[in-house]
């Protein structure tokens, strides 16, 4: 407990963007975050006041950063299991647990639990061979079971030559089939240690290379009993998998309906849009949902929300301060969000949100000024 406040010290594994923006909301609350960073140049490291350096891999640096912390959480999945075991067998708190946890770091187990929930699943198997692969049927989506992230560790197969590599590693991998995609989706919902939740609108997602690039809220067209169905299936996959946070639900949909795609159990790239676009951001609810704390209100800001990431662009050009002042002076609505990260071609540095009544003009206004921002220079029409 923080003597000079009266208020919980939570404690957040991991110095990105998403502990960055979690610090921001917690000085709402009267906090200042705890983080744990690799480098005092990540990005929750150079705001926040309250930095402690070591690695996520570390028992001893977890052990010496828990101790100063009355609950901890994650920016990443990556910490191992059996350190978090560690730390709560000492007598820490520790959201989400070990046993969530396993299924937002390993496909496999992600998979198999879903499938013995029922939860819509593409159909799966675990392979280790190429005639395991030809035998599932090509062409497929094969991916490795732990590490990857966008797009990362996922290969879309259509001869089993391009993977001989991969399955000659030794890589523990799945294969999945590939579904006919109409678009993507995602649901967050946040979920107490005393079993309260608070589910998000349902939102579509695009990507381009694996990678998150624009977020729309709520999901355009999207029919008010399949968004229903989403949103129970999220809270469903929340209270059997027992998460404690901030839980995303990355889903397919498909011409026979909705599947599960992938989980993560943290603050997550498809709800930065709730930062302006919701009454309370993602960020906020997890620090709530960590610390036991009712949970705030869901509902949208505005009918209209969409969110674009901004990657880095090439190099050269304006300066990224210059292409602010001419955004600003261009799209007062638009919010931009920097995460302090050097820049480089296609890491995403920041995002922008823009909010209305039409979904259109607040996807075009997102479009120009993530645009802007990434190369210094207008969208082409």
């Amino acid at each position: 407990m923080d003597t000079r406040t009266g208020l919980p010290v939570v404690g957040m594994i991991g110095g990105g963007q998403l502990a960055r923006m979690t610090h921001q909301a917690a000085i709402a609350l009267g906090q200042s975050l705890r983080v744990l960073a690799n480098d005092v140049d990540e990005s929750a490291a150079l705001v926040a006041a309250d930095v402690q350096l070591g690695s996520h891999t570390d028992l001893d640096a977890l052990r010496t950063f828990a101790k100063s912390c009355d609950v901890v959480t994650f920016d990443h999945e990556h910490v191992p299991g059996e350190h978090i075991r560690a730390l709560v067998t000492a007598g820490h708190k520790v959201f989400p647990g070990a046993d969530a946890l396993q299924y937002a770091q390993d496909k496999h187990l992600m998979r198999r639990r879903l499938s013995e929930l029922g939860a819509p699943v593409p159909r799966w198997a675990p392979i280790a061979s190429a005639a395991e692969l030809v035998a599932f049927g090509l062409p497929a989506v094969v991916k490795t079971a732990r590490g990857g992230y966008d797009g990362r560790g996922v290969f879309v197969v259509n001869d089993v030559e391009e993977i001989i590599d991969l399955l000659a590693s030794g890589a523990e991998l799945i294969v999945e089939e590939k579904v006919e995609l109409r678009r993507e989706l995602a649901v967050q919902v946040a979920r107490s240690p005393y079993g309260q939740v608070a589910v998000y609108p349902v939102v579509e997602t695009v990507q381009q290379d694996g990678i998150c690039v624009e977020v729309l809220a709520p999901a355009p067209d999207l029919a008010e009993d399949v968004a229903l169905g989403a949103q129970e299936l999220a809270i469903r996959i929340a209270n059997e998998l027992g998460v404690v946070g901030l839980l995303a639900v990355e889903l397919f949909e498909t011409p026979a309906g909705l599947v599960v795609n992938e989980l993560a159990m943290r603050p997550h790239n498809s709800g930065h849009w709730t930062i302006e676009g919701a009454r309370t951001s993602q960020f906020e609810q997890h620090l709530r949902a960590v610390l036991d704390y009712p949970m705030g209100d869901t509902s949208l800001a505005a009918p209209a929300v969409v969110m674009a990431n901004v990657l880095g662009g090439p190099e050269g050009g304006m300066s990224i301060d210059e292409r602010l002042h001419h955004l600003m002076a261009a799209e007062p609505g638009v919010k931009v969000h920097l995460y302090g990260k050097q820049t480089r071609p296609g890491r995403k540095i920041g995002h922008v949100t823009a909010l209305g009544d039409d979904l259109a003009d607040c996807r075009a206004r997102a479009a120009r000024a993530g645009h802007w921002l990434t190369y210094g220079k207008a969208l082409e029409a």
